[in-house]
């Protein structure tokens, strides 16, 4: 699943290729994908790309009045081209849940929206406003945002009695980030994914503030000025704990474990996080009591 790094990478590579183009035609060829009726996608048609933006992991075309704004999802992705095909989608078939063509100034423009796997959750909304949109209405703040300092990551956590982990990835509490970089900082800041949140005493939510900006900011580095194509390696190139379960943890040694749930799963590093001690998977807990 794209995060915040990815995500603000694709806004600045679609900002550096669409601002100023034609939006000519858009096909929506999955049934599940479009969220939204009124206006009608239709009405991007002829209009010129003014803005493209972020919130959260949502991007925004902003063109004339609207905005096409979509949600990658688990499994979604984008591909971008230069040399558009002209062949019409047809409905319901293939990886293609979304295509638009412009013209730019040096010529036509394609991007497909694409989703694999059976669980379609990619999602597309035309809206006059992004905020029109209720999960970008209902986001925390963006941890890059001038508000979110220490002091507002203590007052989130202080409050709640859910898992640090399962805090991290709400969008609601805090924009961007997910089950990938979620892992990474928790291991960064040797927290235990299940420790409560308003357990952790000031100076553990000190280092764990470091730590989200430490980890994003270093992704977002390594992620600036690279194509669509070229994100998902980079991301996966740089993580430390998360899907690299039975591999060596690089900061001490320990195996790299996971616990697995209904349709995801985390990794952490005993050692560097949880005091040695291997957390229940849902899989094998029977054989760890």
């Amino acid at each position: 699943m794209p995060e915040l790094p990815e995500v603000a990478a694709l806004t600045a590579f679609l900002g550096e290729h669409l601002l100023g183009a034609v939006v000519t035609k858009i096909q929506i060829a999955s049934f599940a994908v479009l969220k939204t009726a009124d206006p009608p996608y239709s009405g991007l048609e002829g209009k010129v790309v003014t803005g493209v933006r972020r919130f959260g992991k949502f991007v925004s075309l902003d063109a004339d009045g609207l905005s096409f704004v979509f949600h990658l999802a688990r499994a979604g992705w984008v591909r971008f081209t230069d040399s558009p095909t002209g062949i019409q989608l047809r409905m319901g078939h293939g990886p293609i849940a979304a295509r638009l063509s412009f013209s730019g100034a040096a010529g036509p423009l394609g991007l497909d929206l694409t989703e694999v796997g059976t669980k379609k959750s990619l999602a597309v909304y035309v809206v006059r406003d992004p905020y029109d949109v209720p999960g970008i209405a209902a986001l925390g703040p963006d941890p890059f945002s001038p508000g979110f300092d220490a002091d507002a990551l203590a007052g989130i956590l202080g409050s709640s009695s859910q898992q640090v982990k399962g805090l991290l990835r709400s969008q609601g509490v805090i924009a961007g980030i997910g089950n990938a970089y979620s892992d990474e900082i928790l291991h960064a800041a040797r927290i235990s994914p299940f420790a409560i949140a308003k357990t952790l005493d000031r100076d553990t939510v000190t280092v764990l503030y470091d730590a989200i900006h430490s980890i994003l900011g270093t992704a977002l580095q390594e992620a600036r000025g690279k194509a669509p194509n070229e994100l998902k390696d980079t991301k996966r190139s740089q993580m430390r704990v998360h899907g690299r379960t039975g591999q060596a943890c690089p900061v001490c040694g320990d195996t790299v474990r996971e616990v697995s749930f209904a349709d995801t799963a985390l990794q952490y590093c005993p050692t560097c996080q949880t005091h040695g001690k291997i957390l229940a998977d849902r899989r094998t807990s029977r054989f760890l009591k």
